[in-house]
């Protein structure tokens, strides 16, 4: 059976709001009982961190000027935006953003197996439940073996430049068609829903595109 929607989720393992949008778009589809495709676009917020990352809050505050004050308020909100729809994110003084390129690598080969949406959910625990770092490869294989995929296929993966090139190549597509801010949902190749939106606010896009009611932007 075709799926009514094709959902393209353009993100990243680093973004704490893709979290919610990926996990309210879930809960959208599940209240709205519409299947759908999705496909998980890689986008990388700093493509050009250091293995080693940096401090959350420290990288904030460069990069967006935020004051440490304003940077916790908002981690608090992201606690409890992602408590509930059951998600834990265990923020502290010492967590650190760490570059997704191998992330991005393994989603890709996740993706053509049809476990994209398990290696995508294991791997933002990963980062934000465990605050264990995307560019170490030995945790990038235990979120591998959390969403019960091939361990092994991984690791010839993360040894060479396996899917180097394809994820190069989606990121630059999607920058090309405009994207600059994660997430970003492209209902059907048309309609463009970005930021961690909540479930509700999914729910209704999904219908007017099915229904036949979305307007053309």
């Amino acid at each position: 059976m075709t799926a009514a929607l094709r959902i393209d989720f353009v993100s990243d393992v680093a973004c704490p709001w893709c979290v919610i949008g990926l996990r309210s778009l879930l809960k959208a589809l599940d209240e709205t009982g519409v299947e759908a495709e999705i496909h998980l676009q890689p986008f990388e917020l700093n493509p050009d961190m250091a293995p080693e990352g940096e401090n959350t809050a420290e990288h904030v505050a460069n990069k967006y000027g935020s004051t440490r004050e304003r940077s916790d308020a908002v981690r608090e909100l992201m606690k409890e935006h992602g408590a509930a729809l059951g998600f834990t994110f265990n923020y502290g003084p010492e967590s650190r953003i760490w570059n997704t390129f191998d992330a991005h690598r393994l989603l890709h080969w996740a993706e053509l197996e049809d476990d994209g949406l398990a290696l995508k959910q294991a791997l933002f625990k990963l980062n934000f439940t465990d605050q264990r770092s995307t560019s170490d490869h030995a945790a990038l294989l235990d979120a591998v073996r959390e969403a019960g995929l091939d361990v092994e296929r991984a690791q010839a993966i993360l040894s060479s430049d396996e899917f180097v090139a394809e994820v190069r190549h989606a990121e630059e597509f999607w920058r090309a068609q405009g994207i600059q801010a994660v997430p970003s949902a492209i209902f059907n190749q048309r309609w463009l829903i970005q930021g961690g939106q909540p479930p509700e606010v999914f729910a209704q896009v999904i219908r007017d595109v099915v229904s036949g009611k979305a307007k053309e932007a």
